[in-house]
Parts: C-alpha cells; structure tokens; sequence
C-alpha cells in the first residue's frame, strides 16, 4: 500500500504521454482492467480488517477515481486532434463558387458584332446609319426600285405577302433593304451617304438560306459619283473587315433592275483544309453586288439623273459573318445554343473600333 502514491503517480504519467486512443486503451487496461494494477488493489480488501479495508479502500478509490478522470480528459484531447487532424486531410469546401461578372459571362452575338463591325468601319468612311420599317409596301419594295410588273421576285415563291387590303394592295415582308434607300432619297437632298443594316425576309430555308436574315446595303447619291469611288469604298471595307494588309477584287457585269451598270464582286483567298483566307492565294470568291443608281430609280424618287449620280450596293451580314469567322451552317445563328455562342460569341466590352481592331 505503501507505493499507491507511486503506482498512481506512474499511471498518470503514461496517460499524460499516449499519443492516441490505442496507447490510451492500453493504459487503461493496465490499470483499471481484470487484471490491471488498480484492480488487483482493489481485490485485496477482501482479505483485509473491517477497519483497514475502509482506511485503505478510499485511498485505493481515490486512486481509481483520479486516474478514471485523467483517461477522460486526455481521450477528449486525443479525439480533438483526430478530428483536427481528419479536417486537415479531408477538408471539402461546400461554398459555391464566386460567380463571375455579367461581363465576363455574357457574350455577344456574332451577328451582332459583325453589325457593329460593318457600322464602325463605314462611320470611319462618312456613312450615317439608316433604317426603316420590316413592313414595306409594294411601291417601296419594287416598283420605286425598277421592278416591273411580273417580274419573279413579286411573286410568292419568293415574298412573304399579307393579306390585300379593300383597294387590292398588298404589304409584305420587305425582300432587301433597298426600301430604306428609297425612303432616304424621298426624305433627304442629297448629297446622300448612307448604309442601310436590318432584318430581310424570304421563302427560303438551307444551310445557306434562312427566311428571315441581314443584309446591310450602301448608298451614295452626289452630283460627280462614279463606279471609281464605289470600287475605292468596296476596297476599303474589304481590307478593315478582313483585317488585311491588302486585297485583290474582280468586278464582272450583271443585272440587277435598280442598277445600271450592275456589277459583281469577287475577293481574292485561299481554300485550304477547310478554310478561308482573304488577301492571299489564287481563287476567287463572290461577295457582294452593286452598281450605279438606275435612272429610274432617281427619277422614281424625285431626283433628277440629269443632275444627280449614285452608286448603291448590298450583302448578307450573316453570309460575312459566316466566311470572317468560320461557321458553316447559316442555321446554327439562329437556333440559341448556349454552348455554340460561348465558342463564337464575343465579351460585350470587346467593342469594335479601327484603332483597336475590330475582332480582339
């Protein structure tokens, strides 16, 4: 009994140097198990007086009772530590994410960006911005353009017409943009210097034609125009779009009602593995059509050809879209797909200017 104080002394000195729960356990069951230290204390007070057993059996409880409170505390800290030390090893971070700006997640159309392509270029030239209604009336659409009567484009193959009205006219769709020509040189003296950008409209539907689409159409009317400072404009736009150097252009003759001469353009490029480049190779590419102002068509809208000249010219936005950055189908502009406008979408602050570059 003498060396109670020593055994207990002993055992809380193990427990105080465990260094996890299994060294614990086993200190433990060395003092306090069947065959523990302790217990074998405890188990000789049957053979001891009434009066000894109660003298030496608090001392030995005592004993018990401090090392039972020390195995306690210290499992307490070494569960801790485990825990700690499983956060450490295993640490999950359940907050979501910061959500990035509307600036960088959004993105704008290539349809879009191209329209602003195609305005800041020809802002840079002098050219205001016209528009006019989707809704035309057949004087407009046609007839002030040197369509005659019967020709294939009235008819509905190609026209989305409405209803006729009570007198037998009809409004439609408009077919191009050059209603908005027509309404310029109505409403303005010239000298005039406009483009014409918007939503066009036929009965058609491929992977190169949709029913509605964009063109954007180009309109001069001064006293001393001609086909020399038309080719000047078409070289330039060429380049800026593009973003070349320098580019070649064929211009072959061909009709169109509201132009006299008409004329198509090819552009210089190179097919290679798919793709197209401008400003190098051997082949030739359709691109546009233009020419000068039909005398009727001035006369038609209260200019004189005697006095005045013009040249006018248009071409499909979504077409330029398509042949600048590489879309083959003319449908997947229109079918909303996430995922295809955040491959050819732009960010919204990446706004087009000559000094900056169109397309960064």
């Amino acid at each position: 009994m003498s060396d109670l104080a020593t055994l207990e002394q002993s055992i809380l000195d193990q427990i105080a140097s465990a260094a996890d729960e299994a060294a614990l356990e086993a200190v433990r069951v060395s003092a306090l198990g069947k065959k523990g230290s302790i217990s074998a204390l405890l188990a000789t007070l049957g053979k001891m007086s009434p009066e000894e057993r109660k003298t030496e059996g608090a001392k030995i409880n005592l004993a018990k009772d401090a090392v039972t409170q020390a195995l306690a505390a210290k499992r307490d800290v070494l569960k801790a530590a485990a825990l700690d030390a499983r956060l450490a090893a295993e640490t999950i971070d359940v907050t979501l994410p910061l959500r990035e700006a509307p600036a960088e997640t959004g993105r704008i159309h290539p349809l879009s960006q191209v329209w602003d392509e195609l305005t800041t270029i020809f802002a840079d030239m002098g050219f205001a911005v016209a528009e006019g209604p989707d809704i035309e009336t057949d004087d407009y659409n046609f007839t002030k353009l040197n369509f005659p009567i019967g020709h294939p484009a009235r008819e509905m193959h190609d026209t989305f017409f409405f209803n006729p009205k009570e007198d037998g006219s009809r409004m439609l769709l408009r077919t191009h943009t050059s209603p908005v020509q027509v309404r310029t040189m109505l409403t303005q003296q010239p000298p005039i210097r406009v483009i014409c950008p918007g939503r066009t409209y036929r009965i058609d539907s491929d992977a190169t034609h949709t029913p509605q689409f964009h063109q954007v159409e180009g309109l001069v009317i001064d006293k001393g125009s001609h086909l020399g400072h038309l080719k000047w404009i078409l070289h330039e736009f060429c380049k800026a779009f593009f973003e070349v150097d320098h580019i070649n252009m064929r211009f072959r003759p061909s009709f169109f009602p509201f132009t006299e001469p008409s004329l198509e353009v090819d552009i210089q490029c190179r097919r290679d593995k798919g793709e197209i480049r401008f400003g190098e190779g051997e082949d030739w590419l359709e691109i546009l059509g233009c020419g000068m102002v039909h005398p009727n068509v001035l006369r038609a809208c209260g200019l004189d050809p005697d006095v005045y000249q013009g040249f006018a010219w248009g071409m499909g936005i979504d077409r330029i879209a398509m042949l600048k950055y590489g879309i083959a189908d003319l449908r997947q502009l229109f079918d909303s797909d996430v995922r295809w406008l955040s491959h050819y979408g732009f960010k919204p602050l990446d706004i087009p200017s000559i000094a900056g570059g169109l397309s960064t």
